[in-house]
């Protein structure tokens, strides 16, 4: 029951039976029985059908929140029975946002040297993204921003405040304002980015307005614009730490206003976690502290 039941969780995901069957790595044809006898042993129809997938019915809806209970529950059981054996040795997958990309192993490397059997995957994904992985178990965890996201209902660990820097050609790397920054010709992130709204923000409240002309959401693009002498971009300041900027380029602090944003490490909110994810929960409370 546990395998259809997540069988049926990745074609709810993927909305089409030959790529849930890839996902899962299993043929189209045992996928779709999977979910036939699911159905008849549920005595309800899960799926709507014509000549392709069609959608949850709304029995269907309904099943799907309760397999991601009880598949997350599954889960948590086999973690238990793991660590009484090995100690912890979960796998666990880890969303995190571009801009603390560069900052995550402060938090991964001391949770794997403290847990030697543990493994972790961590995937580039936006703020929403991170928010509907964790609610779907696509997800065990998400370094995300926690200030004002919409995260639902997770439990959740500061880590770092994030500022931001203006990355340009030049020597002087004295701070300045926003608005000044404004007055450079910008390349920025994407309007679908997080970090990019909240620049838009703090943009708009030193009184400023910008349409640049160059938008990416590969901070390695923006970069490489900036490294041409004509363009400047707003960072946050982790990526500015511990990677090379372009040859005769500084990072410029920025004032007026003083922005910044809380990071930190977000989990599904339950009353137990697996050991994994509380291991990993205390390694952000030691990472914070």
């Amino acid at each position: 029951m546990i395998e259809k039941l997540e069988m049926f969780m990745v074609l709810a995901r993927e909305g089409h039976f030959g790529r849930a069957a890839v996902a899962y790595g299993v043929t189209q044809p045992t996928l779709s029985s999977a979910i036939r006898s699911l159905e008849e042993s549920l005595g309800v129809q899960l799926v709507f059908r014509g000549a392709r997938y069609q959608g949850l019915t709304p029995e269907g809806q309904q099943v799907l929140d309760h397999a991601r209970r009880i598949v997350g529950e599954a889960r948590a059981l086999q973690d238990e029975m793991r660590q009484a054996r090995h100690g912890v040795a979960g796998h666990l997958r880890i969303g995190v946002i571009p801009t603390a990309l560069p900052r995550v192993a402060r938090l991964t490397a001391p949770y794997l040297a403290r847990n030697r059997a543990a493994r972790v995957t961590v995937l580039s994904r936006s703020s929403a993204e991170i928010r509907d992985g964790i609610a779907a178990q696509e997800l065990d965890a998400g370094i995300t921003y926690l200030d004002g996201a919409g995260l639902g209902r997770v439990d959740e660990v500061g880590l770092w405040t994030e500022r931001y820097r203006l990355v340009e050609r030049g020597s002087d790397d004295a701070p300045l304002t926003w608005a000044e920054a404004a007055a450079r010709p910008l390349c920025l992130l994407t309007p679908d980015m997080q970090n990019r709204h909240l620049i838009n923000a703090h943009l708009a409240e030193a009184g400023a307005q910008v349409a640049p002309r160059v938008e990416s959401n590969s901070t390695i693009a923006l970069l490489s614009h900036v490294a041409t002498g004509d363009w400047a971009a707003i960072l946050a300041e982790a990526l500015c730490e511990g990677f090379a900027l372009p040859p005769g380029c500084v990072a410029r602090p920025l004032t007026s206003p003083d922005a910044q944003h809380r990071v930190g490490l977000i989990v599904a909110h339950r009353p137990t976690h697996t050991p994994s994810l509380r291991a990993l929960i205390s390694e952000a409370r030691r990472v914070a502290d």
